[in-house]
């Protein structure tokens, strides 16, 4: 099969082709957190995930793009609930998805994988604007890219910059890493709900029908519109980043 670009689709060092060449993967402030510890970016988590990230970009040969939440930092709509002016908070919160971005860089680069940050909101002493066709180059050029800062405007989740910027890129699938123990899109919260069942695949108008919020909806409605697919699936299995990018049927696949 071809790539986007026409060419052939790389091969691992297996010599199997990964289902998606180019991706973006959407990860959550808190995935970078941990559950055993008071740290706000926990560094043991945070290598685990570079480590992945380096590893499948080198056996698979894929290009891929990480947005990175903020809400281990700032959520904008804490401070919105406390009365606090709501784009301000938000701005507040877009901030904080650069200082992950930061750490995942150093993290990743550690791992022997050249990183590039790329920001909504300029700030050129830490880390380069985001500009569409030099995000592109680097992913050619195999650089991890780190979207940060969101798409620069409040009233936005991260989901929506990510779906923004994968249809930007042409990347060919969203890859939504949850990180609550939920490895995919269920009837219901299978976290309450005991009778909750798990989709294998399932319809992006049933996702919206159903209110089934795994992403917000404005992010779910863009990627519809422009036939973008999300892969929910578990992020902190081991082994689960590399196995989303061959299609491996883990998690739950909105198309």
């Amino acid at each position: 099969m071809a790539d986007l670009a026409g060419g052939p689709r790389p091969l691992s060092r297996q010599g199997a082709a990964p289902r998606w060449p180019r991706a973006v993967l959407k990860l959550s402030g808190e995935a970078l957190a941990s559950a055993s510890s008071d740290e706000t970016i926990d560094a043991r988590t945070v290598r685990r995930i570079a480590a992945e990230i380096a590893e499948s970009c080198d056996e698979l040969g894929v290009e891929l793009a990480v947005m990175v939440g903020g809400g281990n930092i700032w959520r904008g709509t804490t401070g919105a609930g406390e009365g606090m002016d709501r784009a301000a908070s938000d701005t507040m919160g877009m901030l904080g998805t650069v200082i992950n971005a930061l750490a995942l860089q150093d993290a990743i680069e550690r791992e022997g994988r050249p990183t590039r940050v790329l920001s909504a909101i300029a700030m050129a002493e830490v880390c380069e604007p985001y500009i569409r066709r030099r995000a592109i180059r680097h992913l050619e050029k195999g650089r991890v890219v780190i979207f940060a800062a969101g798409m620069g405007n409040p009233y936005f989740t991260t989901d929506t910059p990510a779906a923004l910027r994968a249809a930007e890129v042409e990347a060919g699938v969203i890859l939504k890493g949850t990180h609550s123990g939920v490895d995919g899109v269920y009837s219901a919260d299978p976290r309450i709900d005991p009778d909750a069942t798990r989709f294998d695949e399932i319809s992006f108008a049933e996702v919206v029908s159903r209110d089934l919020r795994v992403m917000d909806m404005t992010a779910i409605t863009f990627c519809m519109d422009n036939a973008l697919p999300i892969l929910v699936f578990d992020l902190m299995e081991p082994g689960n980043i590399r196995g989303a990018l061959m299609g491996e049927p883990i998690g739950t696949l909105i198309r």
